[in-house]
């Protein structure tokens, strides 16, 4: 796997060494952290090295495992401190708390609608979709 990291160390004005930067040869993303490099490496080559014990799924980052782990479990570790209600992933707990705020962050761009998850926009925007095709 190395192959696919490339590494740079500069000199500061003194002669001194800085830190290493590593590169991803496939795009511009370079970082210090080398893991993180090697991390960001599995979007371009697809390797999924963490694999579920439970059940056949694959994934690229651990914590993307871990997230996944607790649909086995049913861990709700994210709880709403305005109702009784818990969550299995901190941003479905942060798009919940806008049913309680009224908050609506998900401006539709076409029309004054806005929505307080991601879901229904969406869902609205096929809307728009189905008017732009159709005929007259």
């Amino acid at each position: 796997a190395s192959s696919y990291f490339g590494h740079v160390a500069t000199m500061d004005e003194e002669g001194q060494h800085q830190r290493r930067r590593h590169h991803c040869n496939f795009c511009d993303y370079n970082t210090h952290y080398l893991p993180h490099l090697q991390a960001h490496i599995r979007v371009h080559t697809g390797e999924r090295p963490y694999r579920c014990h439970l059940c056949p799924e694959r994934f690229s980052q651990l914590a993307t495992l871990k997230k996944h782990l607790r649909v086995h479990t049913g861990e709700r570790p994210y709880k709403c401190h305005l109702c009784s209600q818990s969550f299995s992933q901190s941003t479905i707990l942060s798009n919940h708390l806008h049913s309680h705020t009224g908050e609506r962050p998900y401006q539709c761009p076409s029309c004054p609608l806005a929505f307080g998850r991601r879901g229904n926009l969406k869902r609205h925007l096929r809307l728009h979709e189905g008017h732009v095709n159709e005929g007259p």
